[in-house]
């Protein structure tokens, strides 16, 4: 009895274990640019002019007959934006992709020289690549947000130079691969610096840029489940000789929760360099050079092959990073067995050194053997935000006149019933306004400590306390301003100066210094802090810290490489710093997305309050962010508890005039910012005549009078679509209608800023090589563009008996990001 109840216990483990084992992916494997399948690396790469179960929109095939291998003879060709789009499993959060790339000629154009960017889901997996003369892949880990769907985009950065691409791996790793809510060290030049949970933010991709077998050779893709090369530690480690290589005959024995054998193939475990104990040395060092000032995840491989006896408590030995941080690594507090693999992660920044090295080091006394089995260095890639919406033109199109017709129909309904329920208030006088109790305590010397503050007007809607780990020594701040040097001035504003400063780590920040007599003060700061301490997005300036130290008010954020937005309108003399009407476009609907997410985010909502082109700046790639968080305020506290505060030119006369301060204040703001962008002028400008001082009342006046010619900045004449430049005149017009009620949400400025986006696209985008065949006429009529997105009131059985989507598949379409 007991004999048959071990057999089945046995079956019903092993059971458990075969249901849990991640099994080698059948999909996707692409033969890119062909019809018909090969055989390469142990899959079968289908073709994807077949696409069982994938689409891609653009390119052309091309072959070259002289590759030595058949997955190479042919590629697909981009001459303009295109991309594979394809779904992953349902139950998976990471996709591993490896792009295939070799070189040939194509109509006369060595690709060798071709420079092109890819990206998928807002990460830059690739920015201005050369492929070079050699066969090249590049593999990297992305994680699947809740939809599943992806979309590979590949698209050309220099002159006629095509993209190209030879072959798509793109498969589902195993959803334990990374582990969410574990926190990694991190780790920089100088030592620890905290703590870091990068998975369960999903805000990183993966580049991996070493994997190494240490003490073992080369790993091609056949023998590792996840297709991953790993090569041999020699060419890395310092002193060769100190150490040796070691390699274990038997099987690994995989124990959960450690690692799997899809963390590393069995031959890493197997193999290993040891420390020899009768060596004249303590450690053995690998040095890696890497990209500087760069975040890099690095996980070491482990696995006990040399001891001859199970371990006490008090066996271990040392890994170090940069020799200034230890990891006491005690295989018995790991695990129970011999030869059972594990590992550990860390997150490690490069700083300005270009190089990561790690070593392994006895501890005296001690006779744990030590070893190091594997290590992996990856880049991190951080979530850039912007995630394109551009699609196949003809079903594209489809899609936005069928959405702007839902969105319309929803806008309609929701304006009848604001205007039944409208009702201004009086007129108040502008005058003094209760005190803003806000409080923030200073502090003693300890360089993190946790702060609460009341963020709240007579407690009308109390925000809970929060504790906030963000706090600087002032020290820190004067080492990183080289003692606030003049020169390190990049901007001035309404609480002081702003100075480029770096952090010990190497990292650039933006410190901006509050100074007396400059009209906000401690409440402004406060709210500051609360404000972006509660909100996170990638269209929203994140706040890194903060001093409170000898009454000295200082914010440290992320530094904006580019400036303000009316730095590159206005502000500048140089071609080189000025915008295309593309660039204003996008960067309009990254700062709309930003204002949506502010507005939007939280229960309350938050109104910006002082929305302006120098309130919005520009990274180095030209993404917006939305800055300035001074005087918001929560969208439910009463209007006569606040004052009547935001920038000249900019203010809802709503506002002015009923001291009704709504979301669709902000609204009235961002249509001045979309006419300084394309009038390229201030908001009020007194050195005009006074019917032309006022930017939206002389722009507003010449577009009714039909005399847009005279508004639009002379650096883009000849470059904007007319139908683009329609549609975005008429969500001009709406954003600054006298009543909110008359205004749009965000969420309609943002689409139909999409909409003008992509009538820009549909002539700058089709070159004379273009694949598409869409015959649609460039010039749509008026009518068209007035349908789309907010004038059409077509009912629900209209569009469904066109065939066209339903209300909820057009919102799926809508939905906008959350924080990251």
């Amino acid at each position: 009895m007991d004999f048959n109840l071990l057999i089945i216990l046995l079956s019903a483990l092993s059971l458990v274990s075969s249901q849990s084992q991640y099994v080698s992916p059948d999909h996707y494997f692409i033969n890119c640019g062909s019809n018909s399948d090969t055989d390469f690396t142990g899959k079968t790469f289908i073709g994807d002019e077949n696409r069982p179960n994938f689409s891609f929109s653009g390119g052309r095939k091309a072959v070259n007959n002289n590759a030595a291998w058949e997955i190479y003879q042919t590629a697909r060709v981009f001459t303009k934006k295109s991309s594979y789009e394809l779904e992953a499993d349902g139950n998976n959060t990471f996709v591993m992709v490896n792009l295939h790339f070799s070189p040939f000629v194509y109509n006369g154009i060595e690709l060798s020289t071709s420079k092109f960017d890819v990206s998928v889901s807002g990460y830059t997996l690739l920015s201005d690549f050369n492929v070079g003369n050699s066969t090249v892949i590049k593999e990297f880990i992305i994680p699947i947000g809740l939809e599943r769907k992806f979309r590979i985009q590949f698209k050309p950065t220099s002159g006629s130079s095509p993209a190209f691409v030879n072959a798509i791996e793109a498969f589902t790793t195993p959803s334990e691969l990374f582990q969410h809510g574990v926190l990694s060290s991190h780790i920089s030049s100088v030592g620890k610096i905290g703590d870091m949970d990068i998975i369960s933010s999903s805000s990183y991709a993966f580049n991996p840029v070493y994997r190494i077998n240490v003490g073992g050779d080369n790993i091609d893709v056949d023998r590792d489940i996840l297709r991953r090369n790993w090569t041999p530690d020699d060419p890395f480690i310092v002193e060769p000789h100190e150490a040796e290589n070691k390699t274990f005959a038997g099987t690994p024995n995989y124990q959960e929760p450690f690692a799997a054998r899809y963390d590393a193939p069995d031959d890493v475990y197997k193999t290993a360099k040891w420390l020899n104990p009768n060596s004249s040395v303590h450690n053995v060092t690998w040095n890696f050079e890497v990209k500087k000032n760069v975040m890099y995840f690095v996980r070491a491989h482990f696995c006990d092959i040399v001891s001859p006896g199970l371990y006490s408590s008090d066996d271990a030995f040392n890994f170090f990073i940069y020799n200034n941080y230890k990891e006491v690594i005690k295989p018995g507090d790991k695990v129970s067995a011999l030869q059972v693999p594990f590992y550990y992660d860390f997150v490690v920044d490069s700083v300005g050194s270009g190089f990561v090295n790690v070593s392994i080091g006895a501890i005296s006394g001690n006779s744990q053997p030590v070893l190091l089995n594997g290590l992996e260095i990856m880049e991190l890639l951080k979530n850039s935000g912007v995630v394109d919406t551009w699609n196949d033109e003809k079903s594209s199109k489809k899609l936005y006149i069928v959405a702007g017709c839902a969105v319309g129909g929803v806008v309609f309904v929701l304006l009848i019933g604001f205007l039944i329920g409208f009702k201004c208030r009086k007129k108040k006088a502008v005058g003094g306004t209760k005190t803003d109790s806000n409080v923030v305590p200073s502090y003693g010397l300890s360089s993190y400590t946790s702060m609460n503050v009341d963020f709240s007007i007579n407690n009308p809607s109390p925000i809970p306390n929060l504790n906030l780990n963000l706090r600087f020594h002032f020290t820190d701040i004067l080492q990183a301003t080289n003692n606030f040097d003049e020169k390190l001035v990049i901007g001035k504003g309404g609480f002081g100066k702003v100075y480029r400063g770096t952090l010990p780590d190497g990292k650039t920040v933006a410190v901006k210094r509050g100074e007396k007599g400059h009209g906000q003060g401690r409440p402004e700061f406060v709210t500051e802090i609360m404000v972006l301490s509660k909100i996170r997005h990638q269209h929203l300036v994140t706040l890194i810290g903060y001093c409170d130290e000898r009454s000295e008010m200082i914010l440290v954020y992320e530094y904006m490489e580019k400036g303000t937005l009316q730095d590159h309108l206005y502000d500048t003399n140089k071609d080189d710093e000025k915008l295309s009407w593309r660039q204003r476009l996008e960067i309009c609907i990254s700062a709309a997305r930003g204002l949506h997410y502010l507005h939007t985010g939280s229960d309350a909502g938050i109104i910006h309050r002082d929305v302006k082109s120098t309130n919005i700046l520009l990274n180095e790639n030209y993404v917006a962010k939305v800055a300035d968080f001074g005087i918001s305020r929560l969208d439910n506290l009463e209007e006569s508890e606040m004052a009547i505060k935001g920038s000249f030119g900019y203010l809802d006369p709503e506002y002015i005039s009923c001291m009704k301060l709504t979301q669709k204040s902000d609204v009235y703001s961002f249509g001045v910012v979309l006419l300084e962008v394309l009038c390229a002028r201030p908001a009020l400008d007194n050195m005009l005549p006074p019917k032309e001082a006022n930017l939206a009342d002389w722009a507003i006046k010449q577009i009714k009078d039909g005399m847009v010619e005279n508004i639009v900045d002379p650096y883009l004449k000849g470059e904007i679509n007319p139908n683009s430049l329609r549609k975005y005149l008429d969500t001009v017009e709406r954003c600054l209608k006298n009543t909110g009620e008359e205004r749009p949400n965000m969420i309609d400025v943002l689409w139909d800023l999409e909409y003008a986006l992509k009538l820009q696209q549909m002539v700058v985008d089709r070159e004379p090589y273009d694949d598409s065949t869409m015959n649609t006429s460039l010039q749509l009529s008026m009518s068209m563009i007035d349908r789309l997105p907010s004038k059409c009131n077509d009912d629900d059985s209209q569009v469904n008996d066109s065939g066209y989507p339903s209300d909820s598949q057009v919102f799926s379409q809508l939905k906008i990001e959350d924080a990251r």
